[in-house]
């Protein structure tokens, strides 16, 4: 059984008092207001500075690990302000045909309208008829299709077409429209020349109706800070505090009629446990809604037990995660879990564990960073997924 226990009178710099005592704190209550939607709960500033971005058509990038609610909140913002929302995974994007493919699907999708369709009709006849199909599905429904072309001069003119169709069909619908670039930077991966990222950085200057979100890890804004955001606004999404993990988790297990036992480390446990990562957070509240005890009260062995079959039905993700990665990548990542240090590039440590100098490991830092695996030295090189963190230490030890 995986075995946490407090260390200290305070659980990661925050006072023990204050897991238990935020209750009876009328301000902290409002600044959490734990009557928000819970995943929205200690992102209130971050949630209001996304939705005025997007309510003046502004364009955004928001940075964050995964499981920290990019994605959550901008989807949220965009419901707020009534705009629709089109979405492309850049993580499926293996080359700029597939990129264009994946984006007629997305418009095509959001805008089944007869008006719509007639409108993508006139546009292909008029500019692309050698690169797009409207396609007859039945029940009056026609699909918007890629051609397959060939020239990668073919596949930019369609992407730029497909950027400037939304625009105008943004424009005769009236509405507003928000495009999500999910894990952006991973176009990187094959446009190696930033030739397909400075035509969209250009198109997003220009349009006036759809507004650009690009999500992309920390690395983004931290390893770049003069490059990557442009005219972007740039959010940052960094690890919840304790005492707003604490106050919510305490909130969540009282509406199932449950409450963390005050004579046992339960909460300290899970704090620890989740170290402010949004989705681990949630993860393991919901193992630990399904909890049934005689007096409601969850003690320290029922998080553990929790976090043990947690860690349990992830070690398939987790197993795979890690095979992934590149070995100098891996090594340092088991290092990192093994023995969390806010100086990796020290001579001290590289001689402990065995890593490669210079560029190698700088290289191995930079990749952990841009996959999301670790934070960078503001947050002291500690791995980013603390569940994926506690796996590392149990399937080494």
């Amino acid at each position: 059984m995986v075995n946490f226990s407090a260390d200290s009178p305070t659980t990661q710099g925050v006072p023990q008092e204050s897991f238990y005592t935020w209750n009876r704190d009328a301000k902290q209550v409002n600044l959490l207001d734990l009557s928000a939607p819970f995943e929205l709960v200690g992102r209130q500033a971050q949630f209001q500075r996304i939705t005025q971005v997007l309510a003046r058509d502004g364009n955004l990038l928001i940075v964050g690990v995964p499981g920290s609610g990019r994605r959550t909140l901008v989807r949220r913002a965009a419901g707020e302000v009534g705009v629709k929302i089109l979405e492309v995974d850049c993580i499926r994007v293996t080359d700029g045909q597939r990129f264009v493919q994946l984006l007629c699907e997305s418009i095509d999708q959001a805008f089944p309208s007869s008006t719509a369709q007639t409108l993508m009709g006139e546009w292909i006849e008029g500019k692309v008829a050698e690169l797009f199909v409207l396609n007859d599905e039945g029940s009056s429904k026609q699909r918007l299709k890629t051609v397959r072309t060939q020239s990668q001069e073919q596949q930019w003119k369609a992407f730029e077409g497909l950027l400037a169709l939304l625009q105008r069909l943004a424009e005769s619908s009236g509405e507003r429209v928000v495009l999500i670039l999910e894990s952006f930077p991973h176009i990187r991966s094959w446009d190696r020349h930033g030739v397909w990222e400075t035509l969209l950085r250009k198109e997003i200057e220009c349009q006036t109706q759809v507004s650009y979100v690009l999500v992309a890890t920390i690395a983004e804004a931290s390893i770049y800070p003069q490059e990557p955001g442009n005219n972007l606004e740039i959010v940052h999404l960094a690890p919840l505090a304790d005492d707003v993990v604490a106050a919510w988790v305490t909130e969540v297990l009282h509406t199932e009629g449950l409450k963390f036992d005050l004579r046992s480390p339960a909460l300290e446990i899970f704090v620890k446990a989740v170290q402010g990562h949004f989705g681990d957070a949630s993860a393991l509240v919901r193992r630990l809604k399904s909890v049934r005890v005689s007096d409601g009260l969850i003690r320290d062995w029922h998080v553990q037990q929790a976090i043990k079959e947690l860690l349990a039905d992830l070690s398939m993700v987790f197993e795979s995660l890690l095979m992934l990665l590149p070995a100098n990548q891996a090594h340092l990542l088991e290092s990192l879990a093994l023995d969390p240090t806010d100086k990796p590039q020290s001579r001290g440590y590289i001689h402990k564990h065995c890593l490669s100098r210079g560029g190698s490991l700088q290289g191995a830092i930079a990749g952990l960073q841009h996959k999301g695996l670790i934070y960078g030295s503001e947050q002291g090189y500690r791995l980013a997924l603390p569940l994926f963190a506690l796996w590392l230490r149990q399937r080494l030890s």
